[in-house]
């Protein structure tokens, strides 16, 4: 398994914003392959990690505002339980094009750190059962893996229990 990216050099503003931070970081790059189904069961498989671990990161809009939510691949996202998680009222799925203009990733890559623009960021519950977790690394075949106390700093997010099995 790849432990640093072919652009370490450079790196992701993922990558650099946990470098700036100074947070222990492994880096795991595969080949993505566009044929399949789902970004983050295919970024599961190829790092041999259980889709518990694996975190997904969605754009929602909650109550008019843009949010992020960072759930197990294994599952689903509740939007209720994040408008809850957020004090508001109701959430859908944000536009994807809206998604990538504010967050500055493309879909399949889109990283809960490094943003364009800092978002409410909700982790759920489930992550904190884990030593380490993986997120996107902000591109499509790279992901991060750190703890999510460290994730949970970084995005100043709110741990609450918003995903469905």
């Amino acid at each position: 398994m790849a432990k640093k990216s072919r652009q370490q050099s450079g790196g992701t503003p993922a990558t650099v914003a946990l470098t700036a931070a100074g947070v222990s970081y492994t880096v795991h790059a595969y080949d993505h392959d566009p044929s399949h189904p789902s970004y983050g069961e295919e970024a599961a498989e190829a790092m041999g990690v259980s889709p518990d671990r694996v975190f997904k990161t969605l754009v929602a809009e909650v109550d008019g505002a843009l949010a992020v939510a960072v759930v197990p691949v294994a599952g689903s996202l509740d939007l209720k339980a994040l408008a809850t998680a957020l004090s508001a009222k109701r959430a859908t799925m944000a536009d994807p094009t809206l998604a990538e203009r504010t967050t500055g990733y493309v879909r399949g890559g889109i990283s809960p750190l490094g943003q364009r623009k800092k978002l409410p960021t909700v982790l759920d519950a489930s992550a904190a059962g884990h030593e380490t977790i993986c997120v996107s690394a902000g591109r499509r075949g790279l992901e991060v893996e750190l703890s999510p106390t460290s994730l949970t700093t970084l995005t100043n997010a709110t741990l609450a229990p918003i995903a469905r099995a």
